[in-house]
């Protein structure tokens, strides 16, 4: 199976469980929670692809510290203008967000060790 694969089958788990979780919690922090979740998905679905496709490539640590750049960013953007903005609870929304993020950065790391196993250095 491709790293790509990998990738879409882990990210479509993230996204049923998150989606699952604000499903289950009680119906005031419903949105925080979706929004959270779906804010994560959003970014971390191109940042993700990139990097898994960098893989084993000289590029790879210039394209994993910049989708972490753009991670932390969108972390502030949301902490300083979307919740306050929407009136959401911080902590629920900036928490869904986090461990959306932070969720597929270990599916990443998962497949890059699974790809870059028995790689040795020239």
């Amino acid at each position: 199976m491709s790293s790509g694969r990998r990738y879409l089958i882990g990210f479509v788990l993230v996204a049923l469980i998150g989606a699952g979780i604000a499903a289950w919690v009680r119906s005031e922090l419903r949105d925080e929670i979706g929004w959270g979740v779906l804010i994560g998905l959003l970014v971390q679905a191109p940042l993700g692809w990139w990097t898994i496709r960098s893989i084993g490539k000289r590029r790879f640590l210039s394209v994993w510290a910049g989708g972490m750049l753009v991670r932390l960013l969108v972390l502030a953007i949301s902490g300083f203008f979307l919740v306050p903005a929407f009136g959401w609870e911080m902590a629920p929304a900036l928490g869904a967000l986090l461990v959306t993020l932070v969720a597929l950065l270990v599916l990443e790391i998962v497949i890059a060790m699974r790809e870059t196993r028995g790689l040795t250095r020239p």
